[in-house]
């Protein structure tokens, strides 16, 4: 039990670098509804929506990296508790990444308005 949810408590980090590193290296080549780094702002056109694929793929691969190995550290203490403790030890680790990459976009979002004024222009 322990390893299942070892490796799925390593699943958002290691998604966060697969996504960084495809975001960097092959982003979506037209704004669409669908896949991609989309928000407001990243959507007003071609500019702003390569901008925002390279911040924020930068901020994913970066962030996964850093998280990924604290979050098998903490894993190691709890190697032979039960499994309730265990499920308590996951879920707080999953809510900590949930946060951290909730973070990441925000993240991306304040860059974006850093350098494009809201019609998409530069500033």
């Amino acid at each position: 039990m322990w390893w299942f949810i070892f490796l799925c408590d390593m699943l958002i980090p290691v998604i966060m670098i697969i996504v960084g590193i495809a975001l960097l290296k092959s982003p979506p080549k037209k704004i669409n509804k669908w896949s991609g780094c989309r928000s407001a702002l990243s959507m007003k056109n071609m500019d702003t929506w390569r901008c925002a694929h390279k911040i924020c793929g930068g901020i994913m691969l970066r962030v996964g990296s850093i998280i990924l190995l604290p979050s098998a550290l903490v894993h190691i203490p709890f190697y032979n508790s039960d499994e309730g403790l265990l499920g308590v030890v996951s879920i707080v680790i999953v809510v900590i990444q949930c946060a951290i990459l909730i973070a990441s976009v925000i993240c991306t979002e304040i860059v974006l308005n850093k350098y494009f004024n809201e019609d998409g222009t530069r500033k």
